[in-house]
Protein backbone atom coordinates (compact mmCIF):
# COMPACT_ATOMS: atom_id res chain seq x y z
CA UNK A 1 0.00 0.00 0.00
CA UNK A 2 1.71 3.10 -0.98
CA UNK A 3 1.95 6.00 1.46
CA UNK A 4 1.20 9.57 -0.65
CA UNK A 5 2.20 13.06 0.39
CA UNK A 6 -0.32 15.82 -0.96
CA UNK A 7 0.56 19.39 -0.69
CA UNK A 8 -2.49 21.83 -0.03
CA UNK A 9 -1.94 26.01 0.46
CA UNK A 10 -4.35 27.16 2.95
CA UNK A 11 -6.47 30.01 2.89
CA UNK A 12 -3.87 32.08 4.73
CA UNK A 13 -1.12 31.31 2.22
CA UNK A 14 0.85 28.75 4.41
CA UNK A 15 1.57 25.49 2.79
CA UNK A 16 1.39 22.41 4.14
CA UNK A 17 2.51 18.84 3.64
CA UNK A 18 -0.51 16.16 4.48
CA UNK A 19 -0.19 12.05 4.04
CA UNK A 20 -2.53 9.71 3.66
CA UNK A 21 -1.30 5.90 3.93
CA UNK A 22 -2.46 4.96 0.43
CA UNK A 23 -2.95 6.46 -2.75
CA UNK A 24 -6.94 6.83 -2.10
CA UNK A 25 -6.53 10.41 -1.56
CA UNK A 26 -6.14 10.78 -5.46
CA UNK A 27 -10.08 9.48 -5.68
CA UNK A 28 -11.10 12.60 -3.95
CA UNK A 29 -8.75 15.70 -4.89
CA UNK A 30 -6.79 16.47 -8.01
CA UNK A 31 -3.69 18.33 -7.90
CA UNK A 32 -3.59 22.20 -8.70
CA UNK A 33 -7.12 22.39 -7.66
CA UNK A 34 -8.92 25.04 -5.68
CA UNK A 35 -11.87 23.86 -3.18
CA UNK A 36 -14.11 25.66 -1.25
CA UNK A 37 -13.00 24.77 2.37
CA UNK A 38 -15.87 22.99 3.58
CA UNK A 39 -15.45 20.75 0.07
CA UNK A 40 -11.57 20.23 0.84
CA UNK A 41 -12.62 19.03 4.17
CA UNK A 42 -15.29 16.34 3.12
CA UNK A 43 -13.10 15.55 0.53
CA UNK A 44 -10.13 14.87 2.68
CA UNK A 45 -12.68 12.91 5.44
CA UNK A 46 -13.80 10.62 2.83
CA UNK A 47 -10.09 10.00 1.27
CA UNK A 48 -8.72 9.87 4.43
CA UNK A 49 -11.48 7.30 6.12
CA UNK A 50 -11.27 5.04 2.31
CA UNK A 51 -7.19 5.00 2.87
CA UNK A 52 -7.26 4.21 6.93
CA UNK A 53 -10.25 1.18 5.72
CA UNK A 54 -7.86 -0.27 3.51
CA UNK A 55 -5.38 -0.34 5.70
CA UNK A 56 -7.46 -2.17 8.88
CA UNK A 57 -8.74 -4.73 5.97
CA UNK A 58 -4.96 -5.56 5.42
CA UNK A 59 -3.16 -5.68 8.73
CA UNK A 60 -6.66 -5.39 10.85
CA UNK A 61 -6.28 -1.98 12.41
CA UNK A 62 -6.81 1.21 11.45
CA UNK A 63 -4.26 3.89 10.45
CA UNK A 64 -3.94 6.05 13.44
CA UNK A 65 -1.64 8.52 11.14
CA UNK A 66 -4.80 8.92 8.92
CA UNK A 67 -6.93 9.93 11.33
CA UNK A 68 -4.74 11.91 12.79
CA UNK A 69 -3.96 13.86 9.68
CA UNK A 70 -7.53 14.46 9.23
CA UNK A 71 -7.59 15.62 12.97
CA UNK A 72 -5.44 18.34 11.80
CA UNK A 73 -6.97 19.43 8.40
CA UNK A 74 -10.24 20.00 10.40
CA UNK A 75 -8.23 21.41 13.10
CA UNK A 76 -6.82 24.35 11.07
CA UNK A 77 -10.12 24.51 9.06
CA UNK A 78 -11.91 25.93 12.00
CA UNK A 79 -9.65 28.80 12.10
CA UNK A 80 -10.79 30.72 9.10
CA UNK A 81 -13.77 32.64 8.24
CA UNK A 82 -15.82 31.10 5.12
CA UNK A 83 -16.05 31.74 2.29
CA UNK A 84 -12.71 30.32 1.86
CA UNK A 85 -10.77 28.12 -0.61
CA UNK A 86 -7.94 25.35 0.02
CA UNK A 87 -5.55 24.71 -3.49
CA UNK A 88 -4.52 21.01 -3.60
CA UNK A 89 -0.87 21.89 -5.02
CA UNK A 90 0.27 18.46 -5.58
CA UNK A 91 0.02 14.98 -5.00
CA UNK A 92 2.83 12.47 -4.85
Amino acid sequence: MPETRFTVQWPDGQVEQCYSPSTAVRDFLTEKTTYPLDEFVTRCRMALEKASTRVEAKFGYRCTSADAQLSSIERKASTFTKPADVTCLTIS
